[in-house]
């Protein structure tokens, strides 16, 4: 039976479908790339904002057509089912199984009675990497206690809860003996990491920096749980990168408070001031919402004062969505053309810092991983530590004379830069 599958939604979401993947690892399964050839589709979907409940409502229509054709089964599963389960069931009557998240312990036996088969492997046992072989996700908690009031999280994810140390350096191990070399550790607050099992982030990274991994990148810290262990243990090992993706959503605190995140911009300041002082040439990316209730022209000056002031390496930017069932809904809301014109301003003042920054980085020589060679230009594209595997930080461009291929590391000398990303030549040093 040919299975396919389709991730939507963030890297969280992907550990989930790779884990799903792993289910189907029997003879009985072959995995299909094609979705017009499978017989059966497994969407693993994304509720958190509107424009990723109308990306999952599309995707099921789309993939519902086909049950005209080939298709004998369509399985949906993830955030969109755990919110709207019973809305589901009544307006995709083509879906022949939706899954919950609460319920991942049970859907091996749950799809051995769509399938009428015994699956071999249960939810967990088993992960296949879907992207490449060389970079993996390590997800080390769910749920979310922040209970910030534009956030569905908590809603569909529920509490946080750490996942076992012991566990979770037992999957590190697997998947460096696959040939992971980059791991990237996160949770929907990675900093939050232990709290309810008597640890915390930085011991977890004390143990994962024992497993020779080329890069450990951490996603995800909370401004006000960075701790002066947590940088210290950073700064110490030769593999955790100086990478610090700090979601600080905005830049006055009265807003800050409306929202319900803890801390104020002074706080966050002085973490940034502190990161800056620790490492060398450390990266700082951040997130913030435009146009959250109660948004006005002075906060939203704030905002652009605090961005131009801090200089975030990277910096991306959402207007505010609306979502029911959190305490923001009710709060009053603010103009659309207000939030893209704010946003238009925002990324307009961003743009000008990070080519400043490329500017700067002219000359100098950065390890690049290596992700694929166009043959059309005659070049390879990469990233730097400065740069996440999701797209979103920018990549690097570089001719090279040496045949390279994906999950190598080369030496880039930076030659200039076309926007965000940066462009160089191949240092061999043999």
């Amino acid at each position: 039976m040919k299975i396919g599958f389709i991730s939507l939604g963030c890297a969280k979401n992907l550990v989930d479908s790779e884990y799903l993947i792993g289910l189907f690892s029997d003879p009985y399964f072959e995995i299909e790339s094609d979705p017009r050839k499978c017989d059966v589709i497994l969407i693993n979907t994304c509720g958190f904002i509107e424009s990723a409940k109308v990306e999952t409502i599309d995707t099921i229509l789309e993939m519902a057509e086909l049950k005209e054709k080939n298709l004998k089964y369509l399985i949906v599963t993830g955030c969109f089912t755990q919110r709207y389960y019973e809305e589901c069931l009544k307006e995709f009557p083509e879906v022949d199984l939706f899954v919950r998240i609460d319920q991942y312990p049970e859907i091996d036996r749950l799809l051995g009675k769509l399938f009428d088969h015994e699956f071999n492997t249960s939810y967990g046992r088993n992960r296949k990497l879907i992207t490449n072989s060389y970079s993996a996700y390590l997800k080390i908690g769910d749920g979310c206690d922040n209970r910030c009031t534009y956030c569905a999280i908590p809603l569909i994810r529920g509490s946080y809860r750490s996942y076992p140390e012991d566990e979770l350096v037992k999957e590190a191990e697997r998947l460096y003996s696959n040939g992971v070399r980059e791991l990237n550790v996160v949770a929907q607050d990675s900093t939050k990491y232990g709290i309810d099992i008597n640890s915390s982030l930085a011991n977890l990274l004390r143990k994962l920096d024992k497993i020779d991994f080329r890069w450990i990148r951490v996603l995800y810290m909370y401004p006000d749980e960075i701790s002066d262990e947590l940088l210290e243990v950073m700064a110490a090992s030769k593999r955790i990168l100086p990478y610090f993706d700090i979601p600080v959503q905005y830049g006055n605190d009265e807003m800050l408070q409306r929202m319900n995140r803890r801390g104020t911009v002074a706080e966050i300041k002085e973490r940034i001031t502190a990161i800056r002082k620790m490492f060398k040439e450390p990266v700082i990316r951040t997130t913030i919402i435009i146009g959250f209730p109660y948004e006005s022209e002075e906060t939203f000056r704030d905002t652009l004062d605090f961005v131009r002031e801090t200089g975030f390496d990277s910096l991306g930017a959402y207007t505010y969505s609306r979502e029911e069932d959190t305490p923001a809904y009710d709060m009053p809301q603010v103009d659309e053309e207000d939030k893209e014109r704010r946003y238009d301003e925002l990324m307009s003042l961003q743009q000008g810092i990070a080519f400043k920054k490329n500017e700067e980085r002219i000359g100098r020589v950065y390890e690049v991983l290596v992700e694929r060679y166009e043959s059309l230009f005659d070049r390879y594209i990469g990233r730097s530590y400065m740069s996440a595997p999701d797209g979103i930080d920018g990549v690097i461009y570089f001719k090279s004379d040496k045949e390279l291929k994906p999950g190598d590391f080369a030496d880039v000398k930076i030659t200039s830069y076309k926007d965000y990303d940066l462009i160089g030549e191949h240092i061999n040093h043999e």
